[in-house]
């Protein structure tokens, strides 16, 4: 055998997953079809998004419009130039990285596409038309995804984007359509929003982001809102045509002209023409693979991670598939699970973020439950920061006040919700916030007083006891 692993992609899964049986002493090949490393979190997805979120809120000063009534002149004026320098910088910098760490694990990075001739072989295809057979005991296919065509679209025209081809647009809209309510669709959506572009958001959900607590979904859809984008929920695009304008005939709200349109609808495995057929590998119709416990394919020699096997499918939950598939691969006695309760993060304006159970799944399961609530506008850092709207919602059991879900909406609120996450994790009760003593002024504080609500709300009785 050429080598003891073959992992073919170099976004997270792959790029953690080679590391960590490099770590360990196998020798590792990395295939990558690109001719950078990263893949779609680096790339076109995860790092991309999020930077041209902060982009869009500083350069249009969202952030300080409401501080103190100070009013704020922004000369210069916001083009699709300025807008993405930044992203750009990011994008090279996290290549960078990638690529030096591959370096310092002596994983050797194989530039072209490739696709399994056997169980044991694959061949690498190069852009100039050669070709290179490796070999290996044990692969990983993190592939990753790529966005979702709807074929009845007029692809042909380059006003009609996508989460990768976004990134290259030459210049801001005036009015824009965004398809789809997804993670994606709402964080462009308040992207493009935060710019002064006139947003209309189409999905045919009730609401927003389903999976999270419906309280925190209803204050993001209203925050959306407030910034003026049009939130069209319970409809559909019947037809999307193609002429001096893009126009959009919506099943509910009619016919509608954009200056440009974003279809969130969402990704396609990258499995075709890898050869899978040939190994006994069969991807579902959206092309992702199914796996065991332990990141299996059918084949088990053969292990997938990452966006290509499905949800959660974000860059932190890949990282660690990653390296879980490869301690599993070569029984390396080190991480032998994903953490059980993964956080969600979600880069809307505002952010949003969540760990553990939600109102819904507590009630669903007859659990009993108490609320605490603390607020933004209550809280000496929310002053500081002009964030009026955010909240931190704990749920904790009404029996022992064990924490069982933590929702934060507003400014930090992916990295908020980490303190609770670990709290979570380590099964501790609302006394864990009130015995802490945090920086003042922070946004951390709101865990006491969230838990101090908790405990007044139990005190007065009011607790949920979901009917049997």
């Amino acid at each position: 055998m050429d080598y003891d692993l073959i992992v073919i992609g170099s976004g997270p899964a792959g790029e953690k997953g080679a590391a960590q049986a490099a770590y360990f002493g196998k020798k590792v090949a990395l295939v990558e079809k690109e001719s950078y490393p990263g893949g779609a979190a680096a790339n076109t997805g995860t790092l991309p998004s999020k930077t041209l979120r902060e982009t869009a809120l500083h350069l249009s000063g969202f952030r300080k419009r409401d501080l103190y009534g100070l009013e704020f002149d922004f000369n210069q004026r916001i083009n699709a130039k300025n807008f993405l320098r930044h992203f750009q910088n990011v994008r090279a910098l996290e290549r960078e990285r990638i690529g030096k760490n591959m370096d310092r694990h002596h994983v050797d990075v194989i530039q072209g596409t490739g696709s399994f001739t056997d169980a044991n072989t694959v061949l690498v295809a190069r852009a100039d038309g050669t070709t290179r057979s490796l070999t290996a005991s044990k692969f990983l296919i993190a592939t990753g995804t790529r966005p979702h065509h709807p074929p009845d679209y007029p692809w042909h025209d380059p006003r009609l984007l996508e989460s990768d081809t976004v990134l290259k647009i030459s210049e801001l809209p005036e009015k824009m359509l965004v398809i789809g309510g997804g993670v994606i669709g709402s964080e462009y959506a308040c992207i493009f929003a935060a710019l002064g572009v006139e947003v209309m958001l189409v999905d045919g959900r009730d609401r927003l982001l389903g999976f999270l607590d419906a309280e925190a979904s209803v204050a993001l859809q209203n925050a959306m809102c407030a910034m003026g984008i049009d939130l069209r929920l319970g409809d559909k695009v019947e037809s999307l045509s193609s002429g001096e304008k893009l126009t959009a005939v919506l099943k509910n709200a009619g016919t509608h002209s954009f200056d440009c349109v974003l279809a969130a609808a969402g990704r396609q495995g990258n499995t075709n023409s890898m050869g899978l057929e040939k190994i006994g590998v069969e991807p579902d119709k959206r092309g992702l693979l199914k796996v065991n416990e332990h990141f299996q394919t059918s084949v088990p020699h053969i292990y997938a991670a990452g966006d290509v096997i499905g949800f959660p499918a974000l860059a932190s939950t890949s990282m660690e598939q990653g390296r879980v598939a490869m301690c599993h691969a070569f029984d390396l006695k080190y991480k032998t699970d994903v953490a059980r309760i993964l956080p969600l993060g979600i880069y809307t304006i505002p952010e949003c973020s969540c760990a553990g159970e939600s109102e819904e799944s507590l009630r669903e399961k007859r659990i009993p439950y108490v609320v605490g609530r603390s607020f933004y506008s209550q809280n000496s850092r929310g002053f500081i920061i002009g964030d009026k709207e955010g909240f931190l919602k704990l749920l904790f059991h009404a029996d022992d006040m064990k924490l069982l879900g933590i929702h934060v909406l507003g400014e930090e609120a992916t990295d908020l919700v980490h303190i609770g996450l670990t709290a979570l994790l380590l099964g501790q009760t609302a006394s864990i916030f009130i015995d802490t003593c945090y920086n003042y002024p922070t946004l951390s504080e709101m865990y006491k007083y969230a838990a101090y609500d908790a405990l007044g709300r139990k005190q007065r009785g009011e607790v949920v006891r979901p009917a049997a």
